[in-house]
């Protein structure tokens, strides 16, 4: 029997001969490269997370620090950030298999690195112009994008046994790169991490915090460590898959030379900056863009011209994956499974990027009526839970738990974890905008945050078990060929919750009626309850309990 030659199968090799379900072949070679390539794979797609959330917590410190805009403002950069990301996973299902893995994954991971860095100069000036700050959160969708080639590659290695445990591992820890963002930035803007390099700091006017306590007024604060220091891992890291990745011929045939793979990498990705810049040029107000389109117009205009382009702009062999991948949208399941992983992941990333500046709005000031009976949220609050003391923590648990609802749903089935958690996320939903507006017509806003926070925590943790239910329900549904693009789009598509959820948000608390938000997300959680009941557990389901 042939094997793959030992020289072939080493790392940084590209390898032709890939047999990952003969079991002689995955014991003696597959397990070895597999793993290696996974445990490599998963830092990359943290930093990507990190980088793509990051404008959550700096948003937190631009308005501790006093930088000249609005709190509508600085919701507009996560919710930027948010929809970059999401219109960059659409091209990067296709990037495996034209450019190979690691090319792929060298690239993409060496890429965060002009938005780090890119950040980190922008945020030393506080007289920058807005259009600045939301360049740099653009571009940070690259780290947003990452998740769908990962998981593309890692797929490619394992055996279809090993491929919910191989994902659950590079998708659940990868995750943890929302907690770890949460945690390492406020921490680095504590000291001056690069000396006279690194720049000079800044004065924080509010108090702030990090995950051991409150930050008072008066610290010097690095805010630019948010973006600088992820220099830190990035470059070891990408030389690190670079040297110890492969590339499989089996699944990429010939990518040619690397400059060759990396300029369709970036070919693909900048396709993808072209709708999202026109749509946030027609949605975002002047004088940045011309605020002729409300969100809900925005993202299906913007999905539609990124498939539109990738459609007229594909060529080689990249106009017949592209041909494949749209035979998904003929099946009534991809629609389906494409509403239900927005409840789950959409939810967990769109609460993740607006969670910190909620916290920051609605607890940090005393709402008080003012002589005419006008309620007033501008007198700050000396008793303020700090956002970067307790974001964090729904985040961290989300992921935690992501593996834990792949794991029940092999038991008892997803379609049937998927109802379980849909109805607790109506019920909390409902209560924490409840508990928002009590807050926000409260002197003592504090006397709300630990339901605020038990509430949100039930979110998370509901979204990061539905997460693994929905995933398993997508694996059983389609067979393999067509899981790879059905996972990709569910995911693209549920990605722009990290713009849904900052806007909506944001805006709401604008109007001085934030509960309105968490109804309205209810009511979206309680329609795709009924839609999973009818199409897999009702008893004439399409698919019975998937």
């Amino acid at each position: 029997m042939n094997t793959t030659p030992k020289d072939s199968a080493t790392a940084g090799a590209d390898i032709a001969d890939w047999r990952p379900e003969d079991p002689a072949f995955w014991e003696s070679t597959g397990k070895k490269v597999a793993y290696r390539n996974l445990w490599l794979s998963v830092p990359a797609l943290l930093c990507g997370f990190a980088v793509w959330g990051m404008w959550g917590i700096i948003t937190v410190q631009m308005l501790n620090l006093g930088f000249p805009f609005t709190q509508a403002e600085l919701f507009t950069l996560t919710a930027i950030a948010g929809i970059s990301g999401a219109t960059m996973r659409i091209p990067a299902s296709f990037l495996i298999r034209l450019a190979g893995g690691r090319n792929t994954i060298f690239l993409t991971t060496a890429m965060l690195l002009a938005p780090a860095i890119g950040t980190g100069m922008a945020l030393q000036h506080k007289d920058w112009p807005l259009w600045a700050f939301q360049l740099m959160a653009l571009w940070s969708g690259v780290g947003g994008g990452n998740f769908a080639s990962s998981m593309s590659n890692i797929s490619t290695f394992f055996p279809k046994r090993l491929q919910g445990t191989a994902l659950g591992l590079n998708a659940g820890l990868g995750n943890f790169g929302v907690t770890t963002m949460q945690i390492v930035i406020p921490l680095v803007m504590t000291v001056g991490l690069f000396g006279s390099f690194g720049g000079e700091p800044m004065t924080l006017m509010k108090d702030s915090g990090w995950i051991f306590g409150k930050i008072v007024a008066g610290t010097p604060t690095w805010i630019q460590n948010a973006g600088f220091a992820w220099v830190l891992s990035l470059v070891p890291l990408a030389a690190l898959c670079w040297w110890g990745m492969n590339n499989l011929k089996t699944v990429s045939g010939e990518t040619g030379p690397p400059l060759v793979a990396f300029a369709k990498i970036t070919y693909l990705y900048t396709l993808a900056f072209v709708p999202a810049i026109f749509m946030l040029y027609l949605y975002l107000p002047k004088p940045t863009g011309l605020g002729l389109i409300s969100m809900w117009v925005a993202i299906p205009l913007d999905i539609a011209c990124a498939l539109l382009v990738m459609r007229l702009a594909a060529f080689g062999a990249m106009k017949e994956n592209v041909a494949k991948q749209f035979l998904i949208f003929r099946d009534k399941h991809t629609w389906s499974l494409t509403a239900l992983y927005i409840v789950t992941f959409g939810s967990f990333i769109g609460f993740s990027m607006a969670l910190p500046l909620a916290i920051t709005v609605i607890f940090g000031y005393q709402h008080l009526p003012d002589a005419a009976g006008v309620m007033g949220h501008s007198l700050k609050n000396p008793n303020a839970p700090s956002a970067l003391t307790y974001a964090w923590m729904g985040p961290f648990i989300g992921a935690a738990v992501r593996p834990v609802g792949g794991w029940i749903s092999d038991k008892v089935g997803g379609s049937i974890v998927t109802q379980w958690i849909s109805a607790a996320m109506v019920l909390a939903s409902t209560a924490v905008g409840y508990v928002m507006m009590q807050a926000y017509q409260s002197a003592t806003p504090e006397q709300y945050f630990l339901p605020f926070m038990g509430l949100f925590i039930v979110l998370f943790t509901a979204s990061g078990i539905g997460n693994g239910s929905t995933f398993r329900t997508i694996g059983v549904i389609f067979d393999r060929q067509q899981a790879g693009p059905v996972l990709g789009w569910t995911s693209a598509v549920a990605a722009y919750g990290a713009f849904i959820a900052p806007v909506v948000i944001g805006a709401q608390i604008k109007a001085a009626t934030p509960q309105y938000a968490m109804y309205g997300f209810a009511v979206f959680y309680a329609v795709c309850l009924v839609l999973n009941w009818w199409f897999y557990l009702r008893a004439k389901a399409y698919v019975n309990n998937p």
